[in-house]
């Protein structure tokens, strides 16, 4: 498993924007599709809201990446 944290200055950030600046896909447009197709992990669950807030400590997964949000 390949974990990834990435630092966020704001209080949040939406879970599509998110799996972007990771480097998973390179388009929200593709962002968009995983999360409503189910294929993201949100703290271990399947989430299917793209607008989803992630907050210190959060994490989001696809496949091998698990990435966690941490403040700044």
């Amino acid at each position: 498993m390949q974990k990834e944290v990435i630092k966020i200055k704001e209080e949040y950030i939406k879970l599509q924007d998110l799996i972007k600046f990771a480097g998973i896909v390179p388009t929200g447009g593709q962002a968009k599709y995983l999360i409503q197709n189910g294929e993201i992990l949100v703290n271990g669950e399947v989430c299917t809201m793209r607008g989803k807030k992630m907050r210190d400590g959060d994490t989001a997964q696809f496949e091998n990446k698990i990435i966690e949000v941490v403040s700044e």
